[in-house]
């Protein structure tokens, strides 16, 4: 009997009988729903992962990184030609030998000349003099200003240093051997800012390796500069002050004094300077002539040969259309191979009369600055865009790994 106040029918539960489920039919369904979804879930996770990872490792490897700054060489202008060059006097003592210029300026005093002997000129208060210490001037504030890699205190004895620019904040000595070490790269180049003094004990050297030239090595020095008895030294010494060079000390480049003396005693210094090859003017001179050359003669040649063929054939009609005919096919086989052969032999002739090619040479005192020896490189802007978009690649690998674990977890 229905309830009293109640209208809705009562339904059976179910409209189907119930039936036992299997102990193995039980197991088939605990493996469809419980085992293989974790089974999905690491198998996603360890894709994400690794592409994650492996966009990480790859942005990182092509990401540019920083430039280093290496030194470059400083301009001399025309104090390069000299070996000796002071602001207040020049005196020799015994019979040095200097090879290159010496002068003075704003000072007039040049002595010891003979005994001393100068394989170039004296320059004594002279016009000459006066530019070379103005271009000293800006060579001293050149390797001042220019950005350190390094910096070294106290001896500098045993050390080998690779090229950079080295920073002292006082003075700095040298006994024993310093060896600076080019790798195989004749434009590498050091400079040593010296706060304060440079003092080399005696029998010291600066010994050069693997390529480094003398005229690479500069060394700035805020006061003085004392070359030891007996020592072999490399390198323009660029000085605020004076520079003295002891008995029997050997310079392989210049001693550059701005404010005061340079003091000698039977020393030699030999200005060294980095050679330019000919290959430029070589081809050029001869890629020049050589177009020249056989251009006129190909031109020459072909007018004639064709006039004359035109003419001898026919009528005036004949001779009009053989002398056109055979000065255009003349003038262009002549200028092309004239200019071809001419090229050819001219650019080989002056490339190899000249010393350039292979043999090159070494850049001039503060010319270009190209591998170690060269200036700072940055990234491009390729590696740079290249960079940004895996890193953002990763990012985004990264927000989908995300997303992707908190889905699982909420289903």
């Amino acid at each position: 009997m229905q309830p009293q106040g109640t209208s809705a029918r009562i339904s059976p539960i179910h409209s189907t009988p119930l039936r036992r489920i299997s102990s193995k039919e039980l197991g088939a369904l605990m493996n469809s729903n419980t085992l293989v979804v974790p089974r999905r879930r690491g198998f996603a996770t360890r894709v994400s992962a690794a592409l994650t990872l492996a966009l990480t490792a790859v942005g990182m490897a092509v990401l540019p990184t920083s430039a280093y700054a290496i030194g470059v060489a400083v301009p001399l202008g025309t104090a390069s030609s000299f070996a000796v060059l002071a602001g207040q006097s020049v005196t020799n003592t015994g019979p040095s030998t200097i090879n290159g210029d010496v002068g003075v300026s704003p000072g007039t005093s040049v002595t010891g000349f003979p005994p001393g002997t100068v394989n170039g000129v004296i320059h004594s208060a002279d016009a000459v003099a006066l530019q070379a210490q103005t271009d000293l001037t800006v060579a001293y504030n050149n390797a001042a200003g220019q950005a350190s890699d390094a910096s070294i205190s106290g001896d500098l004895g045993g050390l080998t240093l690779n090229p950079g620019v080295y920073t002292a904040s006082s003075s700095i000595g040298l006994t024993g051997t310093l060896t600076l070490d080019a790798h195989g790269d004749p434009n590498a180049v050091w400079i040593f800012q010296v706060g304060s003094t440079l003092t080399t004990a005696s029998a010291s050297r600066v010994l050069l390796v693997n390529g480094a030239a003398p005229c690479n090595v500069f060394w700035k020095v805020g006061s003085s500069a004392t070359i030891g008895t007996n020592s072999t030294f490399v390198g323009n010494i660029l000085a605020l002050t004076s520079i003295s060079a002891t008995t029997g000390a050997t310079i392989d480049g210049r001693a550059l004094a701005r404010n005061g003396s340079v003091t000698l005693d039977t020393n030699t210094i030999t200005r060294e300077t980095c050679s330019t090859g000919g290959t430029t003017a070589g081809t050029t001179a001869g890629t020049t002539t050589g177009t020249t050359a056989g251009t006129t003669a190909g031109t020459t040649t072909g007018t004639t040969a064709g006039t004359t063929t035109g003419t001898t054939a026919g009528t005036t009609t004949g001779t009009t259309a053989g002398t056109t005919a055979g000065t255009t096919a003349g003038t262009t086989t002549g200028t092309t191979t004239g200019t071809t052969a001419g090229t050819t032999a001219g650019t080989t002739a002056g490339g190899a009369a000249s010393g350039g090619g292979s043999s090159g040479g070494r850049p001039p005192v503060g010319g270009v600055g190209t591998g170690v020896g060269g200036a700072a490189h940055g990234p491009s802007a390729t590696e740079v865009t290249i960079g940004a978009v895996l890193v953002g690649l990763s990012l985004i690998g990264i927000g989908f790994l995300v997303v992707r674990r908190r889905a699982l977890t909420a289903s």
